[in-house]
């Protein structure tokens, strides 16, 4: 690996970004690359709303890895902003070179930089390796989660 870029998805990306969401997708058929205009219109609303933005790792001019950061006003804690991280993904011939960790950091960074008082992520309880992951990058499981597909 010889240099690592941290920076906003763009629309050529995207066909990168979502092969990656499939590759890492528990699910078959959850993304749809034939459908890239989605992805594109989903990205300009993204990033219309600074800091939210969807942020690629680029190796040597390759996208490596992408992860969203998604701020949002709580009226708990004296209406203080929040972050969550979603959809973090490393192409698996660039794991455990430390890609990732460094892509949450960047993430953990903008947040910070943005007046966020905490950053927050889920993960699938299937994922027990991303679990130790993001314990080594000091998350803690301190709450159970609960989702309602529509």
């Amino acid at each position: 690996m010889t240099v690592l870029l941290f920076r906003s998805a763009e629309d050529s990306d995207l066909s990168r970004v979502v092969e990656l969401f499939s590759l890492g997708s528990l699910k078959a058929d959850k993304e749809d690359p034939s459908r890239l205009a989605d992805y594109v219109s989903a990205l300009a609303e993204i990033q219309q709303r600074p800091p939210n933005d969807v942020v690629v790792a680029e190796v040597d001019g390759i996208v490596v890895g992408a992860a969203q950061l998604i701020v949002f006003r709580h009226l708990q804690e004296r209406g203080g902003l929040c972050a969550e991280i979603e959809s973090v993904h490393v192409h698996q011939d660039f794991r455990s070179l430390g890609i990732g960790g460094q892509l949450i950091e960047e993430l953990v960074r903008r947040a910070s930089e943005a007046g966020c008082y905490r950053v927050q992520l889920t993960s699938n309880k299937a994922r027990v390796d991303a679990h130790r992951f993001y314990g080594r990058l000091g998350f803690a499981a301190t709450h159970e989660g609960f989702k309602r597909i529509l």
